[in-house]
This record gives structure tokens, sequence and C-alpha cells, in this order.
């Protein structure tokens, strides 16, 4: 599978200059492309194929409007075309449903805060043996070097983010010799708020918030923004400091998820989530609560480690009643208000804490056999409580001739 390594990169004055340069370029490359093609539909013409874009771009470099194009790297023009091959086809999948639906391309701004360009094997990018990163009609570029490589990488992207800071991001290619070996241990996940996570072993992991720590600190940059004058370099510069300061908050939980999800992996053979309906409770009075768990990046993580480590990872139905069924007997003993946190069930007399009865419930909907608190996660035959065993044997048909 193709993972994705990103470093943080160091450039000096004069190759930030030169990166600008190359994200300037790869966007009027990108808007022009974009042109072409909505003045064709709106004229009625075909299609205009990557291959006559591709022809229009080298022609334009020798005309005086657009001559700085051969400034930076070829490479780097023609992925910008890749780019907006990609933006066409994931709005055309969408609308043919193979794909989440997605708006059409739209033309780039240059006061876009997070900028990008990409070199593929052909730029004549390398490491160098001192460590650095050489792009073409760049340099060399200071990496700080995390973790080490797994593979060659087949392509680097340039990121630059709002906060003002320089990434390189590689594609690798992981193989089989990264399988950990097997392990016994299965376990059931039932996200929260009050708890990021409660396990089926009865593991409580408490949620960090992240951004309600730090809400303090923003509001006061977010006041200081507010109070610059529009265009000014005191406006600037305090934008730069509200973006660094959210991009703290976003390092911190993407750090919390990275962390929590590799042992998860490491530690057992499978493990089961809730598919939970994100966008719907986005929109409700908890909307910042959720957005601050960050749980749709939690489970995407845990997605790609089970796949490349040879783990199980199993989602079961948003409507599964986690909450209502006793793990215990299996009695569903109806929907329960959110501050009750403990409940006796009315048909076996357990006592059951409300998050750790709903992560053993969705270990048993994923069918994996672990045992928590004192119950059997996947049970042997259990007697029909009374209401239920109305079933009849169906009668044998007659031998007699």
């Amino acid at each position: 599978m193709q993972l994705r390594y990103s470093f943080r990169l160091y450039p000096s004055a004069g190759q930030r200059s030169a990166l600008s340069r190359a994200f300037g370029c790869a966007r009027v490359v990108y808007n022009d492309a974009l042109r072409a093609r909505e003045t064709a539909r709106a004229a009625g013409l075909p299609f205009i194929p990557s291959g006559e874009l591709s022809k229009q771009l080298t022609a334009s470099k020798k005309t005086p409007g657009r001559a700085w194009l051969a400034e930076v790297s070829s490479v780097v023009l023609q992925q910008s075309l890749r780019d907006l091959d990609t933006a066409y086809k994931n709005f055309f999948d969408g609308l043919r449903g193979k794909r989440p639906k997605t708006g059409p391309p739209r033309f780039k701004s240059r006061k876009d805060t997070r900028q990008s360009v990409r070199f593929t094997a052909n730029a004549g990018w390398k490491i160098t043996t001192g460590g650095k990163l050489r792009l073409p009609k760049v340099g060399d570029l200071a990496v700080k070097w995390s973790r080490s490589l797994p593979s060659t990488p087949s392509t680097v992207t340039v990121v630059k983010d709002s906060a003002g800071r320089y990434f390189a991001s590689f594609v690798v290619e992981t193989g089989p010799e990264e399988t950990l070996p097997e392990t016994t241990p299965e376990v059931g996940i039932d996200l929260g708020l009050k708890h990021f996570a409660v396990l089926s072993d009865g593991t409580k992991i408490d949620s960090p918030r992240f951004l309600r720590r730090a809400e303090k600190r923003l509001n006061k940059a977010q006041r200081a923004l507010s109070r610059k004058e529009k265009g000014s370099k005191n406006r600037d510069k305090a934008r730069i400091r509200v973006a660094r300061a959210h991009a703290r908050v976003a390092d911190a939980r993407r750090e919390f998820h990275h962390r929590l999800s590799t042992r998860l992996i490491r530690e057992n053979q499978a493990v089961a989530v809730e598919d939970l309906a994100v966008k719907g409770l986005a929109r409700t009075r908890l909307a910042k609560s959720v957005h601050d768990a960050g749980w749709s990046a939690f489970v995407s993580m845990l997605e790609y480690k089970a796949a490349r480590y040879g783990r199980t990872l199993i989602r079961i139905g948003r409507f599964e009643p986690t909450s209502q069924v006793c793990s215990q007997c299996g009695v569903q003993d109806g929907p329960k208000p959110l501050h009750i946190r403990v409940w006796t069930c009315s048909a076996c007399g357990a006592v059951l804490d409300r998050d750790i009865n709903a992560a053993v419930n969705v270990a048993k909907a994923a069918g994996l056999a672990v045992s928590a608190c004192g119950a059997q996660v996947r049970p042997g035959l259990v007697p029909a409580p009374r209401s239920e065993a109305g079933t009849h044997p169906t009668p044998q048909p007659s031998t007699a001739r």
C-alpha cells in the first residue's frame, strides 16, 4: 500500500522566494486550463483533453505575458494540469454515483493560505548524502527527519500551510514485511465526548479536549486580528499568529490520535468501532465538541493502520442499539436519556455502565470474542425471555402410506 510521510522543511529566504514563485506559476497554469475548459463548455465545444492543454502551456511560455513560467520546473506545471484532471474526474464520478458528490473545479486564489506543488521522479529531485532535499530551480532545503523512509519515495509534494510552515510530503510504497505477528486480544470501541474512547475490556480513555483547553488563547489572538486594519502588514502578522495557534491544537490532536490508534492496532488482532454520523452530530449544539474530538480522523487512522499491519477493523451500523441492549442477557431495554450513565437491566438485574456496555455490544455486533466485566461477548445459548418464546416447532410430514 502507498503511504504519505511528512517532514518539516526550513527553507532559506531565497528558497522561500523560489517556492513562492513555483506556487504562483502552478496556480496560474491551473486557472488558465480551467478557464479554457469553461470557455469551451459555455460555447458548446467539446471537452478539451489534457494533451491539448499541455500544448497550450508549452506555447504560452514563448509569449511575453507568460514567459516567466519557464523560471520554474516544467514538472510542477504539468502536475498542476494533472490536479485539474483529478478535480474533474472526482466531480464527474460524484455525478455518476461512484463517490460522494463534490462541486465542480474552482479557480485558485493567490490569497489562499495553503499552497502546494508536486515533483515526480522525472523532475530530478533527490535526497542528498547530507540529508537535504534537492529540488530543481529551488536548491537544497534543510529537512527535519523525524523517522526514516521505508522505501524510495516516488513523489514529493512541498506544502506551505496557513501558519507559514513548510512541509515535504513523500509518497512511499510499503510491503507485507510490516505485518505484525498475530495476537489474541480483540476489542470493541465506543467513542464519546466525556471519554474519547471506552474499550470493551473496561478501559476508559479521557478526552483531551485540545480546542476547549486552548480557547482562551485562541480568543485573544482572534480579537487582536479583528482590530487590525484590513490589508495592513500588522493584520498579516496577526493572521499568522491565529493560524499558528490553531495549528498547535490540530497537531496535538493528531498526535493523540496517532498514539492511541497505533497502540490499539498493535495490542489487538481485531478492532470493532461504530460508524458514527459525524456530519449530523456536527450540526447540533455539540458541534464544537464533536469537531474537537475528531472521531473521523481517528477511525481513518485505525483503518489504514489495520490494513498496513495485518489487523482487522470492523465497522458496525450506526443504528445498532448498543446503548439499549443488556450485554449480559441481550434484552433491549429501550432508549435512555444521556444523563443516565449507569442502569439496571429489568430482565436479569445486572448493573451496567452505559459506555462499557455499549463497547461490549459493539464487539458483539462485530462478532468478536472478548470479555469485559464478567460479560461473555460471544455468549452461548441463552434461554429466550417468556415474552419472546412464541415460536412453535414445524410439524413434520406424515410418513404413513
